[in-house]
């Protein structure tokens, strides 16, 4: 059912929704900055705490893992609080979280402050694009949304480029400074320049049990399968599992769940855009990862180098996402993200044959591909979540795509440690070990593949949202 309260939606005035655009494409822009730019620092990280592979994935895995479990709840929260409270108290955290991680003196200490930048990263992430809904109109959310997702590519797209550039001249603890001013700013201009609060279900309770119960069943999940072949990594994966159980019996029975799992059974549109959102990003959050891994440590290329190829993808990604937004309300959103599907899977194709004389042309021309896939299909995808439900569920349903996106970037991540353990083992990635590596790539971007088509399925099953 759609229930868009136009009315709510206009409550401000065009220059209000101007700056509330302004201030949440910041934030869109800062969170996805940081963890391509971070990206491209691993070997160097790596390489100053001597890490090995599956503990180098941890500096990413512990934000996104972070990132993940709290998005729900504090979707839920904000809803009930107010989305601006919530979103300026994510920006104080992230900057903090990114000064403490400048300062960082352990691989311990780094994976640590990762986690708490996450929290900080939910806090925004799941509170700015209900915030765009709740201001713009009907026929301006694909628009306004298009642009946030213009936002958050085109930091992906400056992440390669200004992280391999930091990190090279100076170091893997500038890119946090970067972050810093940044992350002042947005938390000054929502202070004191953004007018009103949005809180829908102000009023309600808040579901705590529900939401200890579904942090322990995706921590436990995701430390469970990067701890394979381990004895310990089946308990874990068992226990995560029927905790999962245990969260939707908890949920259906609750009068105010964290997550509405009514919406999930109820509401065919927002359920299998939820669950195609969860696909492409476990089919693809990886490649970055794995590229600038193979890059630097396979193909001996500098961070510069591998940044300026790897900006291929996002760059494409920018140019076409806020076009395919406008589109999106115009046409059926399911048509257009299902054609960003098939792109994102025709991407990943070629990258099953990597090897190490692999010509660059074809990693430049398979990223770009992935470019144009992704374009099309997040902000239309985006658009259907956010027009299927009513405005009070605007936080949940922010909430909710962000996790399933989320946990696709957990997932994918998870799987590429999971096969690092099986193949690579405790070994630091190194030359040396390079055609395991290669192994392990293959590996993984064989399973994307394979599941980036059936999620074209998925996107086409949704259903119409008008």
């Amino acid at each position: 059912m759609v229930d868009t309260k136009g009315q709510d939606a206009l409550a401000t005035t065009a220059a209000d929704r101007t700056l509330v655009l302004i201030v949440v494409v910041l934030a869109s822009f800062l969170t996805p900055f940081d963890v391509s730019a971070v990206n491209l620092a691993l070997p160097s990280i790596g390489s100053e705490f001597a890490m090995d592979a599956v503990t180098l994935a941890w500096v990413a895995t512990a934000y996104l893992l972070t990132l993940a479990i709290f998005l729900v709840p504090i979707g839920r929260l904000a809803d009930i609080h107010g989305r601006k409270r919530l979103f300026i108290y994510g920006a104080i955290v992230f900057t903090v979280a990114s000064l403490l991680i400048s300062r960082s003196f352990s691989s311990a200490t780094v994976i640590a402050f990762r986690a708490l930048q996450g929290f900080g990263a939910s806090m925004m992430t799941g509170t700015g694009v209900a915030i765009l809904t709740s201001v713009y109109p009907k026929g301006e959310k694909g628009k306004a949304i298009g642009i946030s997702v213009a936002a958050v590519y085109l930091g992906l797209s400056a992440g390669p480029f200004l992280g391999g550039i930091l990190t090279q001249y100076l170091g893997w603890r500038s890119i946090f400074y970067v972050n810093i001013p940044i992350g002042i700013l947005i938390a000054a201009v929502s202070i004191t320049r953004l007018k009103g609060e949005w809180a829908e279900a102000k009023g309600e309770q808040f579901d705590l049990v529900g939401s200890i119960i579904y942090g322990v069943a995706l921590f436990t999940l995701v430390y469970g399968l990067t701890q394979v072949p381990a004895l310990n990594s089946y308990i874990l994966v068992i226990f995560g599992a029927a905790a999962s159980v245990a969260f939707v019996l908890w949920e259906v029975r609750s009068r105010f769940p964290v997550l509405h799992v009514g919406l999930l059974i109820r509401n065919r549109p927002f359920a299998f855009s939820n669950l195609a959102a969860f696909i492409n990003y476990s089919a693809t959050f990886a490649v970055t990862l794995l590229m600038s891994i193979y890059l630097q440590s396979v193909r001996g290329f500098s961070p510069v180098v591998a940044g300026t190829i790897l900006i291929s993808q996002p760059l494409v990604q920018a140019v076409i996402s806020p076009a395919a937004g406008r589109l999106s309300d115009r046409i059926e959103p399911r048509i257009v993200a299902s054609i960003g599907m098939a792109f994102t899977t025709l991407g990943l194709a070629p990258f099953v044959f990597l090897t190490q004389s692999t010509p660059l042309l074809i990693v430049v021309a398979s990223l770009a591909v992935l470019g144009v896939g992704f374009g099309l299909f997040s902000s239309p995808n985006t658009n259907a979540v956010m027009s299927s439900v009513e405005s009070r569920f605007y936080g949940v349903a922010s909430g909710t795509v962000a996790t399933m996106r989320t946990i696709g970037q957990v997932v994918s991540l998870a799987l590429v440690e999971l096969i690092f353990a099986l193949i690579i083992g405790q070994t630091a990635i190194t030359p040396d070990s390079s055609q395991l590596f290669l192994q392990s790539s293959q590996l993984a971007f064989s399973l994307f593949t394979v599941l980036c088509f059936f999620g074209i399925l998925a996107s086409l099953a949704r259903g119409k949202v008008r």
